[in-house]
């Protein structure tokens, strides 16, 4: 005679439900065995009861200590943005650093002295481009991946675009001859990371180091590429359809006595990628500028 075999889970109703209920814990992603409330190990344990007087006290058990696990390996934290009881200090050496700087070589190492995060994850300084004795001055808003990459600004798709616009009114950055040299520079010598846009404090940081760049190079006209530009130069609230298509002024260094600079808002070559309508605008700004020119010269 053959022994009694157990009974299977499947026909005991109460294993059934119970073998249930764990492939649904299962499911859900409870694969582990745990306590209804997590186990206080600082509380101080209950101390047995003082033994009768003669008898020995029990041994202390030793309270299990854990031992701690090595803390994970970490890549370097990259530096964040300054907080804001720092910019004060940074204004000022950057302000300082502005007004020490008397020609454009000694500018351009100013602008690398500038204590700033965007160093840490830029690869090159971009500072200017095209002739400095140039009658215009284009200012744009901060480099790209391929400006960070070559140190020179407008030098992607964006700035082959600015090239196209600059030689329909006879202008070209690689020109010997002033009279049809323009001159390039950005807001921001360095590339932000992930070509976000420039924050408030950056921009703040650098305006008196451009203000300074245009004092020191004194074009006759300034041409502001793109909001950020403009509404820093200009000291404006106002977005860039509100500011293009009429002339403004910038105080490059009202302390010296420099006159006021005629600027020109437009669209920066990277918004017109994206919205080919509005090149009809940039014409129009870029039509106005020659005018300007041609004006000029007759004028003198």
């Amino acid at each position: 005679m053959s022994p009694a075999q157990p009974p299977s889970p499947h026909s005991d109703p109460a294993s059934a439900a119970l073998l249930a209920a764990l492939r649904l814990q299962l499911e859900w992603g409870a694969d582990e065995a745990l306590l209804e409330m997590p186990a206080d190990r600082l509380a101080a344990r209950p101390q047995p009861a003082a033994p009768a007087s003669g008898a020995a006290a029990p041994p202390a058990d030793p309270i299990p200590t854990l031992a701690p696990s090595p803390a994970p390996a970490r890549a370097p934290a990259r530096r964040a943005p300054p907080p804001a009881a720092t910019l004060i200090p940074a204004l000022r050496d950057a302000a300082a650093l502005a007004a020490a700087a008397d020609s454009l070589d000694a500018l351009r190492e100013a602008v690398r002295g500038v204590d700033t995060p965007l160093r840490d994850t830029a690869t090159n300084l971009v500072f200017a481009d095209g002739n400095p004795r140039a009658p215009v001055m284009l200012v744009g808003e901060a480099p790209g991946a391929d400006e960070d990459r070559l140190g020179r600004p407008f030098v992607g798709v964006s700035g082959q675009l600015l090239d196209r616009m600059l030689a329909s009114i006879g202008l070209d950055r690689t020109q010997d001859d002033p009279a049809r040299a323009v001159y390039i520079t950005n807001i921001l010598p360095w590339r932000p990371p992930g070509n976000r846009n420039p924050t408030d404090a950056e921009v703040n940081l650098f305006l008196p180091l451009v203000l300074r760049h245009i004092a020191l190079v004194r074009p006759r006209f300034v041409l502001m590429l793109g909001g950020v530009s403009a509404k820093a130069l200009l000291r404006r609230r106002e977005g860039i359809t509100r500011l293009r298509g009429r002339w403004h002024e910038v105080a490059a260094d009202p302390d010296q006595g420099l006159e006021m600079t005629p600027a020109l808002p437009s669209w920066h070559p990277a918004y017109l990628l994206r919205n080919p309508a509005a090149k009809r605008d940039s014409w129009t700004d870029l039509l106005l500028l020659r005018r300007s020119l041609d004006g000029e010269a007759l004028s003198t």
